[in-house]
């Protein structure tokens, strides 16, 4: 299993107090179905992370998009 961190960043205006980051977890073919679910449920009982998109590829392959919104803190001095 693969996992790779990304931000939501776009060309496009936005506003900032909706920003996300996101986290792809990749798995091959042969890979168990069974540790994905358990790392999946790690990450949003702990992480706080969110399930965003499940892709399941014509060779076997799954990937799974999950996201948390970033939370921006602003100086009060």
């Amino acid at each position: 299993m693969r996992e790779q961190f990304g931000t939501g960043t776009s060309q496009r205006e936005r506003d900032h107090a909706r920003d996300y980051e996101y986290l792809v977890l990749t798995l091959a073919k042969g890979e168990s179905v069974k540790e994905a679910r358990r790392a999946l449920a790690e990450h949003a009982e702990y992480g706080k992370w969110d399930l965003v998109r499940t892709r399941l590829y014509i060779g076997g392959g799954r990937k799974y998009w999950l996201r948390r919104r970033v939370l921006r803190v602003e100086a009060t001095v």
